[in-house]
């Protein structure tokens, strides 16, 4: 009897270990379907009779709950979290495959192992899985699973009260490099209480007391969530995995978009994926062509990198690589920008409400911010084009706690001039090189380091003519400690220079070459209180000492005849201090206030001219010179910059923004050409040379159409500008000892309205937009002698009316998409010689008024192919082609217009940079 009882025992436990198993295989059965608006219950049975997955729920909980989905073999596991996204329906699955579908609150089909024990200090503690399912890649989803269905308990003991709050505080990071993500927004609802991490990955909430469930979202990462149960404040660190984009995705339409929802307007932030798809010449991966293509942001011809931001100069935008100042962010005079693609971890341009934290430029803010390497495993990066090269490797140098980046890009376009036929181009030169290094540890919890250093050297020279060289090097560090979870500090120190010198050795006799340098150290220190989900302070100060070495001419060879001539050294300190508070008035209303004062003074050692008052200032009306000791202030100025933006969000798809901001510059850049080159000269300001103020109004409206896949903003500006550097005619700008008598202080106004639509999802993807933008000046200062134009405002080198642009994607599978890049612009304005007359028997040029006429409008198109190699795990690297051609019509585009005397006849030409279509062929590989 006890026998049969053991042998009937063993056959009951064989039957259901059996039962378990199939029912396993059944209910893991990988689903396949296509809903489209399907109400739930619906949808419920298509998946019962194809699944043994059995459902229990209320009828009045899923009733206004419809399905959007096209499934080819997925997890039902997989599915559900994505059909629940931003709704209060929760769900729970058992190990008998019975889905649980409750309203706010998830079940728990089983009970924590340490339920039946007293509770411990842990500042987290975790529950047992609910379901660990198994798929191609079991690790990956059983780990997702886990973590997204497991309760993390925040905060030591029991709550003192039902109403007090706790602040949760960590990183979220990339989970197979173990990089910060910046941009991820943490976030619960209802009620909607989130925030996003910042350039480090660093997120703080303030959340009541209680069990909530945590959503993570970010581009390009898996979406994911976390059960938490937070008493009291205490720290949880997420790791999100990097999102694989299928053909027969999982569409799910329920996710509100920044564009609508964040307070910042102005504000655009590049995606790398998005830059690497855009075409450009040469077939060189460039940020800077794609910020041309952004509303607001224009360039006055081919071939120049330097950009003009809603009717500003370009000296007027700050750009900033890891903390560190920019001077020239190009190379071989435009046709490449300076910073390799490989290493980017963001881009973001503000054109309007720029944060408090940011000064020392009129029109925008360009941070550029690097990958912090992989702390996880050795890997690397690189790309052979027709005319450059580049390598990227990384690793841990210590796993999980510190990292190195390594990058290098050269030219080999020397070699290729070397094999042409043309003597004259055997004998030019042209190249460059660029390395980056990025290291950065984590000491502990509170304590991070980072530290940048980027040098590059670009040479130019057409035959045996000039020879152009200069150098951008800058190194940086940072330091962010965590006082609290609520406050942290980031103290940056950086070092910028850029220097250039051209050499001329056509003639012995007159072989020179001129040096120019400008050197910044600078020293700022940022706090970061997030009080609560209503209030986020931020606050600091910073110091920059400049020191130019405005120019220095030099005979080269011992033939020469050129005699020492050096401009004055210059020095001067700018400091400031400011304060921020955004503040959230209501779930539909959010204002932040900001306040940023600043100082500045131009320091000695130095000579000043004296002039006669009243009268222009020329060579021939100085009075007298001052000298001022080292230290002794020349001139000193100083003032408030205000900024102030609100959000008003009229529906949940819409809003309503509206920003001032004032803005002072402390340095000029002096330019005889009309677009950024290489012997630009920079300038402080002193006692002739007055800062340049601007004030900015913007006001914008924002909607998303089909659940906020397609975005659409138009945005409208009026921009005054006090101070800023215009030049007399004639001026001379390299080795001027009396600089200020060739310059004028002017007044400038600019006004647009920017329209934006932009689609980020489907296979289909892009954006397209329209600027209409005025950018005029007026010297109507000092004597009629110093006015322009008598004194009436005239259109600036970079006024450009009309701009539409279209960038288009499309992905016709995992491995061949196309990209499709056009822009229209009007062409800028130009002064012509109309006559030419006689004075006294000696021939003269008459001339238009200042920047009367107009090359002609400018169009483009550009075509790339992208061929992305097999997706196999294991291989020893992942490749790429591109396949691209740049100009792709041949439109002559005329850069400028130049005139030459031709048999006692003046001729005018236009002079284009691309004439003809460029074709370009990249290869791309990592490991």
């Amino acid at each position: 009897m006890i026998r049969c009882s053991w042998l009937l025992f063993l056959l009951i436990c064989l039957l259901g270990y059996s039962n378990g198993v199939l029912g396993q295989q059944q209910a893991d059965t990988l689903f396949t379907g296509s809903f489209t608006k399907t109400p739930f219950a619906e949808f419920v049975q298509q998946v019962e009779a194809k699944t043994s997955y059995h459902f229990f729920f209320s009828p009045a909980t899923v009733d206004s709950l419809f399905v959007t989905l096209q499934v080819q073999e997925q997890y039902l596991p997989e599915l559900l979290p994505q059909i629940f996204r931003n709704t209060p329906v929760q769900f729970a699955i058992d190990n008998q495959y019975r889905v649980f579908i409750t309203k706010d609150t998830a079940i728990q089909t089983t009970l924590r192992s340490d339920f039946f024990e007293p509770a411990t200090d842990s500042t987290i503690s975790t529950v047992s899985p609910i379901l660990a399912i198994t798929a191609s890649n079991p690790r990956s989803i059983r780990s997702r699973n886990t973590l997204e269905t497991k309760l993390f308990e925040i905060g030591s003991g029991r709550a003192t009260s039902v109403n007090s709050k706790a602040n949760l505080a960590g990183y979220v990071r990339n989970l197979k490099t173990g990089e910060p993500i910046t941009g991820a927004s943490v976030y619960i609802q209802p009620p909607l209480i989130g925030v996003k991490s910042d350039q480090f990955g660093y997120y703080s909430l303030t959340l009541p007391v209680g069990r909530h469930e945590l959503l993570i979202k970010s581009v390009g990462q898996k979406s994911t969530r976390r059960q938490i149960q937070i008493t009291a404040d205490g720290k949880l660190n997420i790791d999100l995995e990097e999102e694989v984009t299928t053909l027969k995705e999982v569409v799910v339409e329920a996710q509100k978009d920044k564009n609508v929802t964040g307070l910042q307007m102005g504000r655009e932030q590049l995606d790398i994926k998005t830059i690497r798809q855009i075409p450009t010449a040469f077939g060189e991966t460039d940020i800077l062509r794609v910020v041309l293509t952004l509303p607001g942001v224009k360039s006055v011809g081919e071939g120049s990198t330097g950009f003009n931001v809603r009717g500003g100069a370009t000296d007027q935008n700050l750009i900033l690589f890891n903390g560190a100042t920019i001077y020239n962010p190009a190379h071989l005079f435009g046709f490449f920008s300076a910073f390799n693609p490989d290493i980017l971890k963001s881009v973001e341009l503000y054109k309007s409400a720029i944060p408090a934290a940011y000064g020392g430029r009129l029109s925008s803010v360009l941070e550029i911010a690097t990958r912090d390497g992989n702390k996880k495993q050795f890997s690397g990066s690189g790309g052979i084009g027709l005319l450059t090269s580049r390598l990227t490797l990384e690793g841990p140098i210590i796993k999980d706690k510190s990292a190195f980046l390594i990058s290098g890009r050269s030219t080999y376009s020397d070699w290729l001039l070397q094999q042409l036929p043309n003597k004259t181009l055997r004998e030019s030169a042209a190249a460059f090189y660029d390395v980056n290094v990025h290291l950065s540890h984590e000491a502990n919890e509170n304590n991070t380091f980072y530290v940048t250093a980027y040098t590059s050297r670009d040479k130019f020279k057409l035959g045996a003519d000039t020879l152009y060289q200069y150098t951008n090097q800058s190194i940086s560090t940072k330091w962010k400690h965590i006082f609290t979870n609520q406050l942290y500090g980031v103290v940056t120190g950086s070092l910028s220079r850029y220097s250039y010198n051209i050499e001329s050795q056509r003639n012995p006799v007159n072989s020179s070459r001129l040096t120019y340098g400008v050197n910044q150290a600078n020293l700022q220190v940022d706090l970061n209180y997030f009080r609560n989900e209503t209030h986020t302070f931020n606050y600091g100060l910073s110091s920059i000492f400049y020191t130019v070495t405005p120019g220095k001419l030099q005979p080269l060879g011992f033939e020469s005849l050129i005699t020492l001539d050096a401009l004055q050294e210059e020095k001067a300190i700018e400091s400031a201090v400011y304060a921020s508070d955004q503040i959230t008035i209501s779930p539909r209303l959010s204002v932040y206030l900001g306040l940023r004062y600043s100082l500045y003074q131009a320091l000695g050692p130095r000579q000043v001219n004296q002039y006669v008052p009243g009268v222009p200032r020329t060579e021939k009306t100085i009075t007298d010179t001052i000298f001022y000791q080292a230290g002794q202030s020349i001139a000193h100025y100083q003032g408030p910059e205000y900024r102030i933006s609100a959000k008003y969000s009229l529906t949940d798809y819409s809003s309503l923004k509206v920003s001032y901001n004032r803005m002072r510059q402390y340095i000029h850049m002096l330019s005889n050409t009309a677009s950024m080159s290489p012997a630009d000269v920079w300038k402080l300001s002193d006692a002739y040379i007055r800062p340049q103020i601007g004030d900015q109004l913007a006001i914008g409206y924002y909607h998303n159409l089909k659940s906020n896949s397609i975005e659409t903003s138009v945005e409208a500006y009026f921009k005054n500008m006090h101070d800023f550097v215009d030049y007399k005619s004639g001026a001379t700008i390299i080795l001027n000892h009396h600089l200020e008598t060739d310059v004028v202080n002017a007044e400038g106004k600019a006004y647009g309205i920017e329209l934006m639509v932009k689609k980020l999802t489907g296979k289909l993807n892009g954006w397209f937009s329209y600027t209409y933008a005025r950018s005029l000046v007026r010297v109507n200062v000092g004597t009629p002698a110093d006015q322009i134009n008598n004194g009436k405002y005239y259109p600036s080198n970079f006024d450009k009316p009309h701009d539409f642009t279209l960038i288009s994607n499309y992905r016709f599978n995992q491995r061949v998409s196309t990209s499709l890049n056009f822009t229209y612009n009007t062409g800028r304005p130009i002064t012509l010689p109309l006559a030419k007359y006689y004075l006294r028997d000696t021939p003269r040029i008459f001339y238009s008024n200042r920047n009367e006429y107009r090359v002609p409008d400018y169009y483009r198109a550009d075509f790339a192919v992208n061929l992305e190699g097999n997706h196999k795990i294991k291989k020893l690297a992942h490749s790429s082609w591109t396949f691209a051609v740049y100009n792709l019509t041949g439109r002559k585009n005329p850069f400028s217009i130049y005139f030459k005397s031709e048999s006692n006849q003046i001729k005018g030409y236009q002079l284009a940079i691309f004439g003809q279509p460029i074709p370009t062929v990249t290869y791309n590989f990592r490991f």
